[in-house]
């Protein structure tokens, strides 16, 4: 593999995209972390999280796919700010699927015993606001910086996750549910 220095128009971009997805990501955590504590009083558990790791693999090896891939060549397109669009709205359906489910937004499957799934917010219209927020993260985000091989993988590899993780999450649900 060939690297290809970095223009200054693409090098500030990117720091910037890097620094944000940093922040936004360990902020996340954070927040997963503190809710947990708070729904744990309450009788929440934590279910099916073996396959937990498959997203901090997905989530870490991302920005460095995306470096690697710029380092390689790729450039921004013509039509990046159609991508920037994208990520804010992603980033718009985020924040809305976590203010829907407030404290019990996390980055783990957490239900409490006896407790209905949210129903309401952006819930009313869709059943994983946040996962759909990444499926687009993952295609527009590096798409901005015109790397589309990493856009295909990491789309890809979400896609998988998203097929364990997804029902995983309703089976728990399901059985959280049932003991009301």
């Amino acid at each position: 593999m060939t690297i290809a220095p970095l223009p200054a128009a693409t090098t500030a971009p990117l720091v910037v995209y890097l620094v944000t997805l940093g922040v936004e990501r360990f902020a996340e955590l954070r927040l997963s972390r503190r809710n947990l504590a708070r729904l744990a009083t309450r009788g929440a558990v934590e279910r099916h999280a073996g396959h937990f790791w498959m997203f901090v693999v997905l989530h870490a090896g991302y920005p460095l796919a995306l470096v690697a891939e710029l380092l390689a060549g790729a450039r921004p397109p013509a039509v990046w700010p159609l991508w920037l669009g994208v990520w804010l709205a992603a980033q718009a359906l985020r924040v809305a699927a976590m203010r829907a489910l407030g404290e019990r937004w996390n980055v783990r499957i957490v239900v409490i015993p006896g407790e209905l799934p949210v129903s309401h917010g952006i819930y009313r219209w869709l059943a994983h606001p946040n996962y759909v927020a990444v499926a687009l993260e993952f295609v527009s985000a590096p798409l901005m910086f015109g790397a589309w091989r990493t856009a295909a993988a990491f789309s890809a590899l979400n896609a998988l996750a998203m097929a364990v993780r997804i029902p995983a999450e309703e089976r728990a649900l399901r059985e959280a549910t049932a003991l009301k």
